[in-house]
């Protein structure tokens, strides 16, 4: 992971977080010099991570501070000789990592692995050797973002090393909080490089790591990342928006006096709370400047109240929309309803006497550390963990700090083995910037991209199985595959039983995750004949005719009377039936549940008395209701043909959403086998509802 040359005056006003720390920016050249002499004594810290071991022990007073001492001394004694590309001794690059890392709140391990992350890839350390000196953990983390050998990858190492490095993570998130502090250090410093160089490692880090950083809760990290790259990819852009902020520098900033209104009504209210005004970084500027126009003062920043308790943030809330004019259309929850990236806070805007409109963040310290560090913040993920001796450091461990993403993500690189292929769905996968959340019939979730659809949810369920999936029930309802989930939905999945069926070439218009869109693109690749077989297109209605049976075999005491059996409730023996004289002298039937019944009665229809002959054949019509697939029709009329069933006439109505209505006339030879022939219908795989009509 060779870090780019640095170039200390590279981009200072895009680094907005130094301004706010009130601490000089370390002379990294200093440091070098520092690490070439080397340590005066062997028995305290080496003065070169002074700066690390202050920035450690605020965050973990306790700390054991000899193992990091250790680390240094390793690093430093590798890397001796070894230059960036501006002339700086490389141990720096190291030493400013950790340093991101420890500031970030990072555990000991995490930053021992920091020092160490380029001693494997750029040295000849090692993986064993960091493992006799520093433990199983350390040499996961330091392999885990040790880059592929690009002599035996060629132009997919970088892809590669992406997909190890997710890997890892996957078994532990320190890993890439290492990876995307080394990509912020080698972005600061990434001045000397030529233009084309600044603007490919750009790119990977727009397209890549910062929103890695969004879903791993780093935000921190996530805005310098963001304005770096701002400044390298839209230099006009970043020129314009560093000009206006230079120019609202010079103007009345009414976030101040806000601030202290707050303070004050927060202190009247007995509320102990912290309150600053956070301005706003330069990519945030220069959204708010597209949507909004013209800036006003107040649009900045922010201001940030934090507390000490969940309940005292909705006591802030209380406060704020009492004292001032809430802006409710500004109001979201997520504490309530935490983001997928573990952030919580209450954001709110209000209205000040004087028109204007600030901008209000509301959480708890802890949330706040949360906010800033993510999963740095989470500390080591598995010192609750029971060690399992036998467990070999390769294997893959079970992560509690895992999100469903991540997982997702693991689960469909497996499936893609183009490094090509990888790359490009990836950065798919990560523009998806929202998730949510849907419920199992079987009471499990799943965590979806925001967008997903029901084809989505099955492939997540069942995977490869979904193949054979034939529709959906949200929330109670059928609905079809393509329909799309929102957050809260309980989806039920319907499966074929026929294992040969496979998904229709129109599913990838609505697939919306990579696991989805892989499996079926594999399958109608596999079978490219049913592939060409699948369309949507619209059908005439399809009208099968057959033979006719015999006459109804239900009949009246009437004399030379037509028996006709009522369509609308289709009666079949054993049925309660009534039969009621109509004009031409024919008489109807009907079951006697059938609403018609209740009618003819009210418009004075005569009743004639109706029986069933001895004979156990008749004629019923069935409605089969199912979702679209090649040869439908003929599963469904070579079902009936096996029950012993003769159809009559068989129509097929114009797919609507996907969904197919039939409507069969059958002469069967005993009513008997009437539950037995619809039980066959609704076997077919397709087939959701088998009805009389």
């Amino acid at each position: 992971m060779s870090a780019e040359a640095t170039n200390p005056e590279a981009h200072p006003e895009a680094r907005p977080e130094l301004r706010r720390r009130g601490r000089s920016r370390l002379d990294l050249r200093r440091l070098g010099r520092a690490a070439l002499l080397g340590p005066t004594s062997r028995d305290r810290l080496p003065d070169a991570i002074g700066h690390v071991a202050e920035a450690h022990r605020a965050h973990h007073p306790d700390a054991d501070m000899s193992i990091l001492r250790r680390a240094y001394l390793l690093a430093e004694s590798s890397h001796r000789g070894q230059m960036r590309k501006s002339g700086e001794p490389y141990i720096t690059h190291p030493l400013a990592v950790t340093l991101i890392l420890a500031e970030l709140g990072a555990e000991t391990t995490t930053l021992t692995a920091s020092l160490l992350h380029d001693t494997v890839e750029d040295t000849d350390v090692t993986l064993d050797q960091v493992r006799a000196e520093f433990g199983d953990e350390v040499r996961f983390i330091v392999d885990g973002v040790t880059k592929v050998e690009k002599i035996d990858y060629g132009a997919a190492a970088e892809p590669e090393t992406f997909r190890k490095m997710l890997v890892a993570t996957g078994n532990d998130v320190r890993v890439m909080s290492i990876k995307l502090a080394d990509r912020l250090h080698n972005m600061r410093t990434l001045g000397v490089m030529r233009p084309e160089k600044q603007a490919r490692i750009a790119k990977v880090t727009r397209d890549v790591l910062i929103p890695l950083a969004e879903r791993l809760g780093v935000q921190a990290l996530k805005t310098e990342l963001e304005d770096l790259v701002f400044a390298i990819l839209h230099p006009e852009e970043y020129e314009s928006t560093r000009a206006l902020i230079a120019a609202h520098a010079g103007e009345s900033d009414p976030l101040p006096g806000i601030a202290d209104s707050v303070r004050t009504v927060l202190r009247e209210a007995g509320i102990a709370a912290e309150v600053q005004v956070r301005p706003r970084h330069f990519v945030s500027v220069h959204r708010i400047s597209r949507t909004r126009g013209e800036l006003r003062g107040s649009d900045f920043g922010r201001i940030l109240i934090l507390v000490g308790e969940n309940a005292d943030c909705y006591a802030v809330l209380g406060e704020l929309h009492t004292c001032f004019t809430p802006v409710v259309s500004e109001f979201k929850d997520f504490i309530a309803t935490p983001k997928f990236n573990l952030y919580q806070s209450l954001h709110t805007a209000v209205a000040t006497p004087e028109g204007h409109v600030a901008e209000v963040i509301v959480r708890t310290r802890q949330m706040h550390r949360v906010a800033e560090a993510g999963v740095v913040a989470l500390g080591n993920p598995y010192a609750t963990a029971t060690p399992d001796a036998t467990a070999h450091p390769d294997e893959e461990r079970a992560d509690p700090t895992r999100p469903g993403w991540l997982s997702r993500l693991l689960d469909w690189q497996q499936s893609a083995p183009d490094p090509d292929t990888f790359w490009t769905v990836l950065r798919a996968e990560l523009a998806q910037d929202r998730e949510i959340t849907v419920f199992r019939a079987d009471g499990g979730t799943l965590g979806l991209p925001a967008g997903a659809s029901c084809i989505d949810a099955a492939y997540a369920q069942h995977g490869e199985a979904a193949h054979g999936c034939i529709g959906a029930r949200v929330n109670g309802r059928l609905t079809s595959l393509s329909s799309p989930l929102s957050d809260g939905d309980t989806v039920q999945l319907l499966l074929a039983q026929d294992t040969s069926s496979g998904p229709a070439a129109e599913w990838l218009d609505h697939a919306r995750t990579p696991a989805a869109r892989i499996a079926i693109s594999s399958w109608l690749d596999a079978h490219p004949d049913r592939a060409m077989a699948t369309t949507t297109a619209a059908r005439a209605p399809l009208s099968v005719v057959g033979a006719r049976g015999g006459g109804a075999n239900a009949v009246t005491d009437l004399p030379d009377a037509t028996v006709r059996l009522a369509g609308c409730c289709t009666p079949v023996p054993p049925d309660a039936v009534a039969g009621f004289l109509v004009r031409g002298g024919a008489v109807t039937v009907h079951r006697v549940q059938c609403a018609a019944v209740a009618q003819m009665r009210a418009v004075g229809r005569t009743s004639v008395a109706v029986h069933w002959r001895a004979t156990a054949d008749c004629r019923v019509t069935l409605l089969a209701e199912s979702f679209g697939r090649p040869h439908l029709l003929a599963d469904l009329t070579e079902a009936i043909a096996r029950e012993g069933v003769e159809v009559v006439s068989a129509t097929v109505e114009p797919p609507v959403e996907g969904r197919v209505r039939h409507t069969y006339t059958l002469q069967l030879p005993d009513a008997a086998g009437l539950s037995a022939l619809m039980r066959a219908m609704r076997d077919v795989p397709g087939v959701y509802d088998v009805s009389r009509a």
